[in-house]
C-alpha cells in the first residue's frame, strides 16, 4: 500500500463505490477487498471492511465504516477536463447514476462524496492575467451547473 493513502468512510458499499469509480475514471482500478477478521460496531466477521483502490492514479481506501460519519463538500476530488465530451461523460456517469448536481462543476456521487468536474479551459480562463476576461469567465461559471466550455471561452473574449 503507498505511504499516502485517501481513506473514504462508506456505510456499507465501499466496494460498489469503489467499482463504480474503477469503471468510470481511467487509471482507476480496484485493487483488494479485505473482510473482517471478526466482529465490529457496525458489521460482522467476513463482511466487506475495507476496499483499497484508485481513482485516476490516487490511492483510496475505502472504509466500511458505518453510518457515523457522512461526506461534505469538505472533500471533493478534483477531475479535471480536456473537453467537452470528457466533462459531460463524467458529470452524467456521476449524476445519471443517483447523484446529484450542484453549482459551478461541483456534483454528488450516490454516497454523498463530491466531485468538481472541471474543464481545463475554465481553470486557464479564471485565472487569466487579463482581470476583465477572467471575471467575465468567473461570473458566467457562477451561474452554471455543468460547465459549458464554449459559455466560458464566450464570456472570455468578451462581446464581440
Amino acid at each position: 500500500m503507498a505511504e499516502n493513502v485517501i481513506c473514504l468512510w462508506y456505510d456499507g458499499t465501499a466496494e460498489e463505490a469503489a467499482r463504480f469509480y474503477a469503471q468510470t475514471f481511467p487509471d482507476s482500478a480496484v485493487t483488494a477487498v479485505h473482510r473482517a477478521p471478526g466482529d465490529y460496531p457496525d458489521g460482522e466477521e467476513g463482511q466487506v471492511l475495507t476496499v483499497e483502490f484508485t481513482v485516476l492514479g490516487v490511492p483510496c481506501l475505502g472504509l466500511n465504516g458505518g453510518p457515523a460519519f457522512k461526506h461534505s463538500e469538505a472533500f471533493s476530488f478534483q477531475i479535471i477536463t480536456d473537453d467537452q465530451a470528457e466533462t459531460d461523460r463524467y458529470w452524467h456517469a456521476i449524476v445519471g447514476n443517483g447523484g446529484a448536481e450542484s453549482q459551478c462543476g461541483w456534483c454528488k456521487d450516490k454516497w454523498g462524496l463530491s466531485w468538481q468536474i472541471t474543464p481545463r479551459v475554465l481553470l486557464e480562463a479564471t485565472t487569466d492575467h487579463d482581470r476583465a476576461a477572467a471575471n467575465r469567465a468567473f461570473k458566467a461559471m457562477m451561474r452554471m451547473k455543468k460547465i459549458d466550455i464554449a459559455a466560458i471561452e464566450a464570456a472570455r473574449r468578451g462581446p464581440a
